[in-house]
């Protein structure tokens, strides 16, 4: 019987029960199409071996450690990362925390202590370009020459190809700059979504006749910045407007130029259209479907108003043209 879904925050965390496992290590970011392929591949030996599978996962993410706000921007937030993992068929996720002391672990160390005294894994599943330890100096071919020893087995990832190139985070994120959402669900597979919880704001969406939902993208940095089209739904409780699984609307994705000072930290606002009704507390799920222009910073608040307005005007009409 396959274990249920568990995540292992840090391995102070991990018991003896945890020991024996078929493991993969990686950012995930996306959990693309990509990831998928090597997730799947993961559980086949799994179910082969006999074992639970698992993701090493890492927070911050390495290059956060080191590039802070200037790191390439997340596709999705950790508690995204982690269900989407588990959809995509991991047993178990271990999070291992990035800091100064995993980051002088050295390769040997690494081997060590996560997957030999920690895991005790029976199976390894990374890229042959996979690269660890204070040095950068472990590799492919270091954790065949322990694994040998140690008592593990070492097997390259699949590379998938779609349009002729690799799939990657890398390329999803420039497919949503460039507002190429087709792109990014073909290399998802599945549309680009932001979920995240409804919390309270300053109202001032009310005042400028357009209420908002406003959302914490709880990063350093939003792969997307601009005004868009979007489809809201609940991720879990009762729909948002009953008989329709998703509410249309229109989403500020950025910085509010016109009413923040510097320092502002990335916020998601979502106006939905033909809804009256509570969203605070409450996780939604917001697709992006078109973009409308880039974020401006206006003279006044009134001339901000008369730009909402136009957003809302032109993205109903899109939604009209693209039911």
């Amino acid at each position: 019987m396959a274990p249920e879904r568990e995540l292992i925050r840090g391995l102070h965390n991990l018991r003896s029960c945890h020991r024996g496992c078929v493991a993969t290590i990686g950012s995930f970011d996306g959990v693309h199409l990509g990831h998928q392929a090597i997730i799947a591949q993961l559980n086949r030996r799994a179910r082969e071996l006999g074992l639970p599978s698992v993701a090493i996962i890492f927070e911050p993410q390495p290059h956060e450690y080191f590039s802070g706000e200037q790191a390439p921007a997340r596709l999705m937030r950790f508690k995204e990362k982690v269900m989407a993992l588990f959809d995509a068929g991991v047993d178990r996720v271990l999070c291992l925390q990035f800091n100064e002391k995993l980051r002088s672990l050295s390769a040997q160390g690494f081997i060590q202590r996560i997957l030999v005294d920690g895991l005790d894994i029976g199976h390894l599943v990374v890229g042959d370009d996979f690269r660890f330890g204070c040095d950068r100096s472990g590799d492919y071919h270091l954790l065949q020459r322990v694994g040998q020893q140690a008592g593990f087995s070492v097997e390259d990832t699949a590379t998938l190809e779609i349009r002729g190139e690799r799939v990657s985070s890398t390329r999803i994120r420039a497919a949503l700059e460039a507002a190429d959402f087709e792109l990014a669900e073909t290399l998802l597979g599945r549309p680009y979504r932001i979920t995240g919880r409804v919390a309270p704001g300053r109202a001032l969406g009310r005042q400028l006749g357009a209420p908002t939902a406003n959302v914490r993208l709880q990063r350093y940095r939003s792969p997307l910045v601009g005004v868009y089209t979007v489809r809201v739904s609940a991720t879990r409780g009762p729909q948002l407007t009953a008989g329709r699984k998703a509410v249309d609307g229109v989403a500020n994705v950025g910085f509010r130029p016109t009413v923040e000072g510097a320092g502002a930290q990335p916020l998601l606002e979502v106006n939905l259209f033909d809804f009256d009704g509570d969203l605070y507390g409450r996780e939604l799920a917001v697709e992006f479907c078109h973009k409308l222009r880039d974020e401006e910073k206006f003279a006044s608040l009134e001339a901000l108003k008369a730009r909402i307005a136009r957003d809302i005007a032109e993205a109903k009409t899109w939604f009209a043209q693209n039911p």
